[in-house]
């Protein structure tokens, strides 16, 4: 059981990333994202107000800066060649400051240099100056995005990884329609049912099982009855009652990696209207399953889709577009959304999720997460979908 990404991999990402580079004839690069450091590197930690950095030097030793409360677990963890570190931020020297010394002596002063954002980020209070303030360069050229598009396509192992996180996300949700009975408030089912499920895992997979994310989750986010039409509510609390739609979520970080799963579901009954907008919502779905294919753009999914939304005369009710790559992040590049051009691909991996939000009624979407293959696509996700199974008696 494959529960990983090997070294030996990372260290093919970071080769192919020095091709990259190469092609953009940088000299040396800068990284600060969270996900492309753990994509290229292996190194999960949790973004503060303390700067973290990745860079590559001219000659192509990989390097990590990082706190000195984070060196120990760099050091054990990150597949890279040197790692760094200062005492605390904001000292009495700026983090900064030690990490342009870390790229001077590194022999990246005078060079061309790759970056992906001018400096580092963070909500939590950090204020420091720009990268390019630090370092006398002879030319600055963006890398934004490129190691997001190596993302796109996943290897083998980044697969399997998807489909052992599938496989808790629908545990989850089995236990979450179990126990959503009238009378019991969204944070007592999401409660139990995450428990049971994460324990049932974490017992199954051992001590090899890394999340690094979320363990197996399931929940309503505040999508139940009227504001199920809230297509991004948040928890509520509120108590179900028979006759309520529920919009629900499941899913399971296996080291990092994600999948998505969503049903609509009503309580012990369903109404004629409720009934209406379910076999539209289900519908599109199936119309979206049928043109995911390599070869064609992501925008050609949103635009049948929109096509029967037309024809069925519900284009009102929409808010949102067909679905998104998952992978890393939750929500990654492309898109299946009629401004994205981007061509499918084998390996890419998206959600498939179009939706219809009924003010006074609730809302109706099905998530299911989907590899596009050589011939078409293959569901990864397997809960059932249909009216019948998803009444919660």
């Amino acid at each position: 059981m494959l529960l990983t990404i090997s070294k030996e991999e990372l260290l093919q990402r970071q080769k192919a990333f020095l091709e990259i580079m190469q092609n953009q004839k940088v000299d040396g690069a800068v990284l600060f994202s969270v996900t492309d450091i753990f994509y290229l590197t292996g190194f999960y930690f949790l973004p503060t107000e303390r700067p973290i950095g990745f860079f590559i030097d001219p000659q192509e030793n990989t390097h990590l800066f990082v706190p000195a409360l984070e060196r120990e677990h760099a050091e054990e963890f990150a597949s890279v060649d040197f790692v760094h570190s200062y005492p605390e931020y904001p000292g009495t020297t700026h983090p900064m400051d030690y990490f342009k010394k870390e790229l001077v002596e590194a022999g990246l002063q005078g060079k061309v240099v790759g970056y992906d954002s001018n400096g580092y980020g963070s909500s939590m209070g950090y204020r420091g100056p720009k990268l390019s303030d630090l370092l006398e360069v002879s030319e600055w050229k963006s890398l934004h995005g490129l190691i997001e598009e190596m993302r796109m396509i996943k290897s083998p192992a980044e697969i399997e990884l998807i489909k052992e996180s599938c496989r808790w996300g629908n545990l989850a949700h089995r236990l979450l329609q179990k126990y959503s009975k009238p009378g019991l408030s969204e944070i007592e089912i999401t409660s139990r049912a995450t428990t049971e499920a994460t324990m049932a895992m974490i017992e199954t997979l051992g001590p090899d099982y890394k999340p690094h994310g979320s363990p197996a989750t399931a929940f309503f986010r505040g999508q139940v009855g009227e504001m199920s039409a809230f297509p991004h509510a948040v928890t509520q609390n509120i108590v179900l009652q028979k006759g309520d739609n529920l919009v629900t979520a499941a899913l399971c970080d296996v080291w990092g990696y994600k999948s998505e799963l969503e049903r609509t579901m009503f309580v012990q009954e369903v109404s004629a209207e409720q009934e209406k907008f379910f076999g539209i919502m289900l519908e599109a779905q199936e119309i979206a399953f049928q043109h995911i294919k390599p070869g064609e753009p992501t925008s050609s999914v949103e635009r049948a889709v929109q096509k029967y939304w037309e024809e069925m005369g519900v284009t009102s009710y929409i808010q949102h577009h067909t679905g998104h790559a998952i992978g890393l992040l939750g929500h990654e590049a492309p898109f299946f959304d009629l401004g994205d051009q981007t061509i499918m691909k084998p390996g890419m991996v998206f959600t498939v999720e179009p939706g219809l939000y009924v003010r006074g009624l609730g809302g109706f979407r099905h998530s299911d997460t989907v590899l596009v293959t050589n011939d078409g696509m293959e569901m990864l996700t397997y809960y059932p979908r249909d009216l019948e199974s998803l009444i919660c008696l």
